[in-house]
């Protein structure tokens, strides 16, 4: 049950719906709390919603469980550094790193806390973190600007890039707004310059200076036009960039410079997140390298990024048929391939691939094969074999066919158990079903004449005495003096020279020729010009049919058709 709302979450996650993920996940840990990968999830989807506070304590959960799991180290240092804590960030992906030297996430992590500004800024820090919305929010002023959407598209921008202050400095309500923030009260001056008056009696830092002024770095105003063809500029050079460095990742990949080819292809996710095939083509090096995890991890991001770009499909496709294989792959020392089995499946939904169907194909086949390991018990098999001999002394055939399968599926190698299955089914009248077993018998054991026996009583009740024959025959091979298999031989020429002296009444020949004209041999003969030719002249020219009579392929297949009822020689 844990596994399923794991499973439910993380599908919730891929979607963009972290509330609803966070709901799944928090149910799996009631029902199983040491599982160490379940906070790790909550504390992503946490993060994700921008709750810092819940991702560390998740996070520091996460690490209390499993300590030498990286992955831990990496969810703490991705909330410090949402609660601006950039020093416990650096530590903590410091730490993680020590565990997994070569984890790529850890590395970015770890540059990223480390190139976080240490010195503190009042005005850069008032619009850094969470707090700042909160704090909005309270304010009665600012309250209302927040149903405003560009208001609110300036405070993101803001947030982004503390440069981006500068380009604001003229709108009442973003100085409004830093007065807020910083707990004074601002009111604008005659001209580019603000002041700053005392707002808190008991704040000795602002009693000694009472009045501040910000100097902000001036910057050349652009026409929206031209600010947008700059724009578009820059973003054509960046996806340029960013397609070199994936050819360079698919070089490296080729040569199975694998760390490399993971340097390469981040580089291209930086400078380009609008490609998602950036991450399905580092997934494919975690997948080679067996960093099963984060390999799954980048097929989500790539499934989630390619939601929201509206990708194609395939690609959606792609990601997920990756994370499939990885989960196959987990699924050898786990045991539980229904997660890689329900992963192709939502790829095929996405993009119907014949690789991805065979690799669903794959999977179901060796859960089932790993099933029937579990299942395999040769002990259990006899007991059932003997309860279906019990019933077939009884003549209670559907009670025995009952056993025999249940012997068969716990021994599928047990050819006394399909031997037996073969007989209930012709007593039954099933020939099909018992033909099957009978051949499976054989299959499994060519010396066990008790298939062939088996076999050719089935053909012989289906009138295929010609076939029957040929089984009885291979039967005798193996043991020449069975009485069994001499029996059989026995009937079988009985019938075959009853048919050729034309014994047969009008309606056993009707049947019989019926029957034959069902087998493709038949057809094929029949359907040949050469053996139509052969037909015509055994009828009006008896020198030409002398001479094929000395033909032994014509010869056998004129045979064929007198076992068959098809030609009668009088």
């Amino acid at each position: 049950m844990a596994e399923e709302e794991k499973s439910k979450g993380n599908a919730a996650f891929s979607s963009g719906d972290y509330a609803t993920a966070i709901n799944h996940f928090t149910e799996a840990i009631n029902l199983s709390p040491t599982n160490h990968v379940l906070y790790s999830n909550r504390s992503a989807a946490y993060a994700s919603l921008h709750r810092y506070k819940k991702a560390l304590s998740d996070a520091k959960k996460t690490i209390e469980l499993k300590p030498d799991w990286s992955k831990g180290y990496s969810r703490l240092g991705a909330a410090y550094i949402g609660l601006s804590q950039f020093k416990d960030a650096t530590d903590a992906y410091t730490k993680g790193l020590e565990i997994d030297p070569n984890n790529e996430t850890l590395k970015s992590g770890l540059a990223d806390a480390s190139s976080r500004p240490r010195a503190s800024n009042p005005f850069v820090d008032a619009f850094q973190g969470p707090e700042m919305w909160t704090k909005l929010t309270a304010d009665p002023g600012t309250r209302v600007y927040l149903q405003q959407d560009d208001f609110v598209k300036t405070m993101q921008e803001i947030q982004k890039n503390s440069n981006n202050l500068n380009l604001y400095m003229k709108d009442k309500r973003v100085m409004q707004a830093l007065g807020v923030l910083l707990n004074v009260k601002l009111s604008g001056g005659g001209g580019d310059d603000t002041e700053m008056k005392e707002a808190d009696d008991d704040d000795d830092s602002l009693r000694k200076e009472p009045e501040v002024e910000m100097e902000m770095e001036s910057m050349e105003e652009l026409t929206e036009e031209e600010k947008e063809k700059k724009e578009r500029k820059e973003r054509k050079e960046r996806k340029e960039k960013a397609l070199k460095e994936k050819e360079y990742g698919n070089g490296a990949y080729k040569k199975k410079d694998f760390e490399r080819a993971i340097e390469h292809y981040s580089k291209a996710m930086e400078l380009d997140d609008e490609d998602i095939s950036y991450l399905t083509n580092r997934a494919a090096v975690y997948l080679e390298m067996g960093k099963f995890e984060e390999c799954i991890e980048d097929c989500d991001k790539a499934v989630e990024r390619g939601r929201e770009l509206r990708s194609d499909f395939k690609m959606i496709a792609r990601a997920l048929t990756r994370k499939g294989s990885a989960l196959v792959k987990m699924a050898k020392c786990s045991k539980d391939f229904e997660s890689a089995i329900e992963t192709f499946q939502k790829a095929l939904t996405e993009h119907r691939n014949p690789d991805t169907l065979k690799k669903l194909n794959d999977a179901e086949k060796a859960k089932k094969e790993l099933e029937q390991q579990e299942y395999f018990d040769p002990k259990i098999a006899e007991d059932e074999r003997e309860k279906g001999n019990g019933f077939f002394k009884e003549q209670k055939y559907p009670e025995a066919v009952k056993h025999y399968s249940e012997a068969i599926k716990r021994n599928p190698n047990d050819v006394r158990a399909y031997s037996n299955r073969a007989g209930c089914y012709t007593k039954l009248g099933a020939l099909p079903e018992g033909l099957k077993d009978a051949e499976k018998c054989i299959e499994l054991d060519s010396s066990f004449t008790k298939g062939y026996s088996r076999k050719g009583a089935i053909q012989f009740f289906m009138k295929e005495y010609d076939k029957a024959m040929e089984t009885y025959q291979e039967g005798l091979k193996h043991d020449p003096k069975n009485q069994e298999l001499l029996d059989g031989v026995k009937r079988c020429v009985e019938q075959i020279n009853k048919m050729n002296r034309g014994d047969l009444t009008p309606e056993e020949l009707k049947e019989r020729q019926a029957k034959a004209m069902q087998d493709p041999e038949v057809q094929n003969i029949l359907s040949d010009p050469v053996m139509r030719q052969v037909l015509v002249d055994f009828q009006e020219n008896p020198k030409a049919a002398q001479e094929h009579m000395k033909n032994p392929m014509v010869m056998n297949k004129i045979q064929k058709l007198v076992s068959a009822g098809i030609v009668q020689v009088r």
